[in-house]
């Protein structure tokens, strides 16, 4: 009997890949009507790296099961706790946190607001100076709407001068990346490649922080078209780190996280599909939640992929995101992804929600490991968290990594079915970078979208009976490596997106495809000065045991 030798098995899968590769050059133009621009190798290695994990990780498939059973699971499979916590509680602003680096928080600024201290019309002021000043070095708004906002703040005074309050928001000035539509205004998404169209409504979220009275000072610069965690944008200019610019900002939701860091905004609406909002917070040492999936409406909201995609707040503290996630969250019958859910009182749970939670530790070994100065900070960080709730116990999660490939299956074919159609139209107007991390959607086996589909609500079981089952909290690092300088993240640097995406994203990118909540919070800084965060996990609908956890840890 002849052996083959490894030579020959080489030689096999080489031919195979050859082969894979002649097909791609060729389907792209004949089979969607798009040109290619990205190395057919390049194209073929991505699409049998998440081909051959998906395939290898989604097993055996019931008969019965099918995607729609996931959102089911959120909703049965919600945290124990939610349950219990009052809904009606209601308890006067109390200030709980000092400032941060020289900057007020959202809930001092409220508190002055409402004791007459300082107008609305004052704040928004200094916030449009502040923008303004930063804008040069940071490139963080893609547009500031002084005039616009200055005639909300004067409203905002007029009606509280009436006796009218609407709450903590009231007169806040705020911004918010440049995906959500807001009326009269034709959101970039970063890009020139979309056709820019004036809104005829706003966004969900946007229509709801109005209704609370918040000021919007203008749109903030993001990764092109809601894709990449770097804040490198070819077409508006890179946003660049508020603390350090020659740092990268974190992306997409680049602009949001050095506009609140800066001190230009208080909070910041940012999206979420696989770190979006997680990965700018980090970097700037800032607080950033993506609330479980379908916990705040997507409506208006430009999608990357609409089964990943998460709404959620950057803010300098846990209770300033308690306080827009309480403007925002609740069922939108417009979102068919919103959860019917009722809403706690999140910011009169900030001292309650974390009482007698377990906490635990992702263990991270192999190729899921982080860098040697970043576990240090994190574990000196988990040792500061044993002193106030208890021992923290490690478990492990094998899937993680199957996680992150079947989400990251999910959002390229998703958005490849979106973008394709402009692709198609005008395929010079995107950067290489989106162009490349798009393309290879168009060749995804549908077989396997499916499969990454219909298993979620298995693998979050799976989950939840594994690394959750003794635990209602769940902590791992926020980015793996140091900050990273823009210059050697240069997602347009050839051949490197694939890798620079991977690299920054691999901690995050699992969560969102399981749809839990999860908030990363600062913990310490790197040998550069630059902020390290922690990812802190939770059950389904956990999001007030979440913000608890950071706030009591904050005050720790």
């Amino acid at each position: 009997m002849t052996q083959t030798s490894d030579a020959d098995v080489r030689e096999g899968q080489d031919a195979v890949r050859r082969t894979i590769t002649r097909y791609l050059t060729t389907s792209t133009t004949h089979l969607h009507d798009v040109p290619s621009r990205t190395d057919p190798a390049m194209l073929a290695a991505e699409l049998e790296r998440l081909n051959s994990a998906v395939r290898a990780n989604a097993g055996s498939l019931s008969p019965y099961s099918q995607p729609a059973d996931y959102q089911r699971t959120l909703l049965h499979e919600r945290d124990r706790g939610d349950a219990a916590l009052p809904r009606d509680v209601q308890e006067p602003l109390v200030v709980r946190k000092a400032p941060m680096n020289g900057h007020m928080t959202l809930s001092q600024a409220a508190k002055m607001i409402a004791d007459g201290e300082v107008t609305s019309e004052q704040l928004t002021a200094k916030a449009i100076a502040r923008a303004t000043e930063c804008q040069p070095s940071l490139n963080a708004f893609i547009d500031i709407w002084a005039e616009k906002a200055m005639t909300q703040a004067r409203a905002a005074d007029a009606e509280r001068a009436r006796g009218q309050s609407r709450g903590a928001l009231h007169g806040i000035p705020l911004a918010h990346k440049d995906c959500f539509e807001i009326h009269g205004h034709a959101a970039t998404i970063g890009s020139r490649a979309r056709p820019a169209i004036p809104a005829a409504l706003d966004a969900r979220a946007i229509h709801l922080l109005n209704a609370a009275g918040a000021i919007t000072v203008g749109v903030l610069n993001m990764n092109e078209m809601v894709a990449g965690p770097t804040g490198q944008n070819p077409i508006f200019g890179d946003c660049c780190n508020a603390l350090e610019p020659r740092r990268i900002s974190g992306g997409s939701s680049s602009g949001s996280g050095a506009a609140v860091a800066s001190g230009a905004v208080f909070a910041s609406l940012g999206s979420d599909t696989g770190g979006s909002i997680r990965l700018p917070a980090s970097v700037h040492g800032l607080f950033g939640l993506k609330p479980t999936y379908g916990r705040i409406s997507r409506s208006g909201c430009f999608p990357r992929a609409f089964s990943l995609d998460c709404v959620g707040p950057l803010a300098r503290t846990a209770e300033d995101c308690a306080l827009v996630l309480q403007a925002v969250a609740g069922l939108d019958p417009e979102d068919p992804s919103s959860l019917d859910a009722a809403v706690p009182q999140y910011p009169a749970l900030l001292d309650v929600a974390a009482e007698h939670s377990r906490v635990a530790v992702l263990g991270l070994a192999g190729k899921d490991a982080c860098s040697p100065e970043i576990s240090s900070i994190f574990c000196a960080f988990v040792e500061r968290v044993e002193r106030l709730f208890g021992t923290v116990r490690e478990t492990g999660f094998p899937q993680l990594s199957a996680c992150y490939a079947m989400g990251d299956l999910i959002s390229k074919v998703e958005a490849a079915t979106l973008h394709s159609q402009w692709m198609r139209a005008d395929p010079d107007a995107y950067s290489q970078a989106v162009y490349s991390r798009t393309e290879p959607g168009l060749h995804m086996p549908a077989v396997r979208y499916l499969e990454a589909t219909m298993v979620r609500a298995r693998v979050l079981l799976e989950f939840l009976a594994g690394p959750m089952s003794n635990a209602d909290i769940l902590l791992c690092p926020t980015i793996p490596v140091p900050v990273p300088l823009r210059v050697d993240a240069d997602m347009e640097k050839q051949g490197s997106v694939f890798n620079v995406v991977t690299e920054i994203t691999r901690l995050t990118r699992p969560f969102s495809y399981l749809g839990l909540p999860v908030l990363t919070m600062p913990i310490g800084v790197d040998a550069n000065g630059m902020p390290v965060g922690a990812q802190v996990i939770g059950r389904p609908l956990a999001e007030a045991r979440l913000l608890s956890f950071a706030h009591q840890m904050s005050l720790a």
